[in-house]
């Protein structure tokens, strides 16, 4: 899904990047006029994320927000019909969105990373960052599997 989240609600970003929605966080790309957003969103076909309900009935694709905590946003976004599943390997750079591709085995890894002859670690084609499925990736996978279950207790 292709995603423009506004300011309010950056702290889901990287989880839906996590799940491989195509997500621009506005204030990344200097967009805080909400003409601006919308015309934004309008060019690139994506569906407005946010808690400002003008905004939102100004976009032509909009998910409205109510919740300020960020599993609560999760939820409402799941109750949309948002696919809240984390991909099988990270597709999208946490950073700034863009792919990822998988590092060859026999290069060298920055320091902060495990190495890629032991672990499956990806590098964003657009800023370099590495990425694997480490302690980050299960945590945020175990929030949204969270997330998940309750919105699924409160259908039933």
């Amino acid at each position: 899904m292709q995603l423009l989240v506004d300011q309010m609600c950056g702290g889901i970003v990287s989880y839906l990047r996590m799940c491989g929605h195509d997500v621009w966080y506005a204030l990344d790309r200097d967009l805080e006029a909400d003409t601006d957003i919308r015309a934004c969103a309008a060019s690139e076909g994506r569906t407005v994320v946010t808690r400002d309900r003008t905004l939102a009935t100004a976009a032509a694709r909009s998910i409205l927000l109510e919740a300020t905590d960020t599993n609560d946003q999760l939820r409402e976004l799941a109750e949309a019909g948002v696919s809240l599943e984390p991909a099988d390997r990270p597709p999208r750079c946490g950073r700034c969105n863009g792919r990822l591709e998988r590092v060859p085995a026999e290069t060298s890894t920055p320091t902060y990373a495990p190495a890629a002859d032991e672990t499956a670690v990806y590098r964003c084609r657009d800023c370099g960052q590495h990425f694997w499925k480490g302690s980050h990736w299960e945590r945020v996978a175990k929030t949204l599997e969270q997330v998940r279950a309750t919105g699924e207790r409160t259908d039933a």
